[in-house]
């Protein structure tokens, strides 16, 4: 269970991939911290129930939701998604940008078929890294952030490691790092902050996609020095106190909520 103790929040969050890991844990916690939800996910009939369950949650604790079911990188949806925000009223005070959806191949396999090409580098960069900046210039432009806004992007250690047929991903967590400097920066003057949250190794549907996952949950097990992995929940509750009015001045940064994980020999 997250907890969110004594932390009174307000306002509507929009959560980028709020249907399962980082970003379910975080509606949920936003939620019990006072805020209402818009849920933007990509599901099939397989996956759809995990949504339903993860917007039942916030509604069990009395917030509002607006759930949307759509590519969170096709710009005519986004479009749409936005129009339907501002029919709603919503003013978005917390923005989380959790997408994790990219190609994970080798740059110079054995065969060409086997590597990475050109549209999937491109895709991997659009949809983890690009979007971000495209959902916030099209927000900020619609007038939807309400003031003191906070906007978190997802980023890992593969952002400086290197990690098997994790290449391309890597690529878009340094692009995305960049993005949120520069964020922080353009959007200071609209009283907007801009941060990057560094995760450590968590079992998430994301993680169990990249080959030898495993392998990754054992070493870090092993590494890290609470011998555990990091939770969603961990993740969530940073979001939930760095969106406190108190931490207003913090922008910029990659924080990392890992135990300890990223220093660790």
């Amino acid at each position: 269970m997250v907890t969110t103790s004594n932390i009174a929040l307000s306002g509507w969050a929009l959560i980028l991939g709020a249907s399962s890991g980082f970003g379910a844990a975080t509606s949920r916690a936003l939620a019990q911290a006072g805020m209402d939800i818009v849920g933007v996910h990509l599901d099939l009939k397989a996956t759809l129930p995990r949504a339903k369950e993860v917007q039942s949650d916030i509604e069990a604790v009395g917030r509002k939701t607006l759930f949307i079911n759509m590519n969170a990188a096709d710009a005519r949806k986004r479009a749409k998604a936005i129009e339907r925000m501002k029919e709603a009223g919503v003013k978005v005070k917390v923005m989380l940008h959790s997408l994790a959806f990219g190609a994970l191949k080798p740059y110079v396999a054995e065969t060409q078929e086997e590597s990475l090409d050109q549209k999937q580098m491109e895709m991997t960069l659009d949809v983890m890294a690009h979007s971000l900046v495209y959902w916030v210039q099209d927000l900020a432009w619609a007038g939807i952030f309400a003031d003191d806004a906070r906007i978190f992007s997802m980023t890992s250690e593969g952002n400086q490691r290197v990690m098997a047929t994790y290449g391309a991903v890597s690529a878009a967590k340094v692009a995305l790092e960049s993005h949120t400097r520069q964020l922080a920066y353009e959007l200071a003057h609209r009283n907007i902050k801009v941060n990057a949250v560094q995760a450590g190794v968590t079992d998430t549907p994301a993680l169990r996609m990249i080959p030898g996952s495993q392998q990754m949950i054992d070493a870090t097990l092993h590494r890290n020095p609470y011998h555990r992995l990091t939770r969603p929940e961990d993740v969530a509750n940073a979001v939930v106190a760095f969106s406190r009015p108190e931490l207003a001045w913090m922008t910029g940064n990659v924080i990392r909520v890992d135990g300890g994980e990223f220093v660790a020999p």
